[in-house]
């Protein structure tokens, strides 16, 4: 027999099978939620002025039911509508007034969301303006789309790809000084990791801020923008740094696919998820509270609600991770110095 032991058969099958589940738990994380993506209850808005006629206001309840389960519709005024559209209540508006069908949409919404929203509502105006036509005699008239705040294919990827770009640095800058600690012998106090959430804010919200300035140099970065970023990459980093205080680099096991989270589910509406992954995973998955208020800021809406709610949020996880790294730890006991041992000499030796 050879001096090496080869591990026995079930350490091996343990091995495939916690394999097995971790490729379980990531497929459910990326693909799943890729996989499962339908339409459902998508927010959207028809109206009519004010001096329209009868005939109209019943073409517009007649589309109010149409749709299914995708759509869910609400009849109101033009300007009401334009209100919900600008505090992101409704994904699109169908807009119907006498001889002419218009849609309307808008480019600081979740770019999934509205792209579905503008189809399903261009069908639906274009079918009305073919039965307002041919009650006239006259030709049917295309459907107007107009976009408000038109988005850029940077400005719609560069709110998501910000926030992957601070939780992936930061957590990277977490994660090597752990590390370099654990090599070097040395205890990391809060000084140390103070310092590092602090310099990992500034410099990562300069490497996010360049990319967008690469990618697209008409996208604003003012001071609103700048402190909305930094404070994106503040929290991810203190709650980061947290766990890996609490849990060492085992906490990467944690951290580490939780970015995963980021373009499977920050990057969809709710009304296009499961309602499983809609409960268990966008519910609190923080990039959805960072990416949309980015995306209202860049877009030119800072008015939005959901910038109040991501700037809530993200202070919340910037203080919780802090009380974390600053709370003090327990001190360790000096070890005991055992007595000395005395020896005894027997008489005459």
């Amino acid at each position: 027999m050879s001096g090496a032991t080869s591990p026995r058969l079930p350490v091996a099958g343990l091995a495939a099978l916690a394999g097995a589940l971790i490729a379980v738990v990531l497929g459910l994380l990326t693909v799943g939620v890729q996989a499962s993506v339908e339409p459902d209850g998508l927010p959207v808005a028809v109206t009519v002025p004010g001096n329209a006629p009868p005939q109209l206001r019943s073409v517009a309840e007649q589309v109010s039911g149409q749709g299914g389960e995708a759509l869910s519709w609400q009849v109101t005024s033009p300007g009401e509508a334009r209100r919900l559209l600008a505090d992101k209540d409704v994904y699109g508006v169908l807009e119907l007034a006498p001889g002419r069908v218009g849609v309307v949409v808008s480019g600081a919404i979740n770019p999934s969301g509205t792209q579905i929203v503008q189809q399903a509502l261009t069908g639906a105006g274009q079918a009305v303006a073919t039965a307002m036509a041919r009650a006239s005699g006259t030709p049917a008239a295309p459907v107007g789309v107009e976009t408000l705040h038109p988005a850029s294919p940077a400005g719609r990827t560069a709110p998501l790809a910000m926030s992957i770009i601070a939780w992936i640095g930061s957590l990277a800058a977490g994660a090597l000084l752990v590390l370099l600690a654990g090599r070097t012998g040395r205890r990391l106090g809060a000084a140390a990791r103070l310092a590092q959430v602090a310099a990992t804010a500034v410099l990562m919200t300069a490497v996010a801020a360049g990319f967008v300035a690469l990618w697209e140099s008409s996208l604003p970065l003012g001071w609103d923008v700048l402190g909305y970023l930094m404070l994106i990459v503040a929290a991810f980093a203190s709650v980061q740094a947290a766990l890996l205080r609490l849990m060492g680099i085992r906490a990467m096991a944690i951290l580490a696919p939780l970015y995963l989270l980021a373009p499977a589910v920050a990057g969809q509406v709710p009304e296009l998820l499961n309602p499983a992954y809609r409960t268990l995973l966008w519910s609190w998955t923080p990039f959805r509270f960072s990416t949309e208020g980015m995306r209202s800021l860049l877009q030119g809406t800072p008015g939005a609600p959901d910038v109040t709610t991501g700037l809530w949020v993200l202070s919340a996880m910037l203080v919780a991770g802090l009380v974390v790294l600053l709370w003090p730890g327990r001190r360790q006991r000096p070890a005991a110095v055992p007595p000395p041992r005395r020896s005894f000499s027997r008489p005459g030796s």
